[in-house]
């Protein structure tokens, strides 16, 4: 398969029309590849690390979540990071794809892929954006789990560096809806105060984020933004194996930009 057709299947299912104004969904930089065929390295956050290890690999598309370049740039100077990815792009001839808000609207995206893990039923968005899609995904634990439970059992299938939550009167508590938004949800809690989920999982919460969810009746889990995006990116490329291209494979050089001292 070709990259423009690998692209143009991708499209058809996560339109970067639908990214929202402020993001930058799509092509960061396409240095003459589409008519290649497709050797692609999916990974969370483009940077020079991947970059290094996509030329080591021999692969001409880097297709992330996270764009390279996210606002308007003034001037592209020497040691600067996106700069250096532009001429390695260019020298090496690898193609740069992001796909972002769109992708985290869609069946099997962010949000799908997080509600899959926790094994959640009857799950819709929980903000609608076009027919059965939208940003979150709510539903229901079968069965249902203690918040100690869901807090153990989130523990070991995202692995995140540290596990964060609000205020809760009993660890044993009964937990039987639960509302999941990879990355930065915080933004969010009204709108999963209001589907009656009792647990929100998300990440890049503040202080007065997880005040307004105790206050909203609403236990707030912060699992990292890395933990909570990066098994959108494994899922991809097992969709992207199904469509028998030359060459596929997770990044092993993405990187979680949050550590915790223990």
């Amino acid at each position: 398969m070709k990259i423009a057709d690998l692209i143009n299947w991708f499209e058809a299912w996560a339109n970067p029309a639908w990214c929202e104004s402020w993001d930058n969904c799509g092509w960061q930089i396409e240095p003459g590849v589409l008519q290649q065929e497709t050797r692609v390295l999916v990974c969370l956050t483009p940077t020079l690390a991947v970059m290094e290890e996509a030329i080591a690999l021999n692969a001409n598309l880097i297709f992330a979540h996270h764009p390279l370049i996210f606002n308007p740039l003034k001037s592209l100077r020497t040691g600067e990071a996106i700069a250096e990815m532009v001429r390695l792009a260019f020298k090496h001839n690898i193609g740069i794809y992001t796909a972002h808000t769109n992708f985290d609207q869609v069946q099997d995206g962010t949000a799908d892929v997080l509600a899959q893990i926790l094994e959640l039923k009857e799950v819709t968005p929980i903000e609608l954006t076009q027919a059965g899609l939208g940003y979150g995904r709510v539903g229901l634990l079968e069965p249902f789990l203690t918040l100690q439970e869901l807090l153990a059992t989130i523990q070991t299938r995202l692995s995140p560096p540290n596990l964060i939550f609000s205020p809760s009167a009993d660890l044993q508590e009964t937990i039987s809806r639960v509302a999941v938004l990879g990355g930065s949800g915080a933004s969010y809690i009204s709108a999963v105060a209001k589907t009656g989920a009792q647990a929100y999982l998300t990440s890049d919460c503040k202080f007065h984020q997880f005040q307004e969810s105790r206050d909203r009746n609403l236990i707030l889990i912060d699992a990292g933004h890395y933990a909570t995006e990066r098994p959108a990116c494994d899922r991809l490329v097992q969709k992207f194996q199904s469509l028998n291209l030359d060459w596929v494979q997770l990044s092993q050089k993405d990187e979680d930009f949050c550590q915790f001292f223990a």
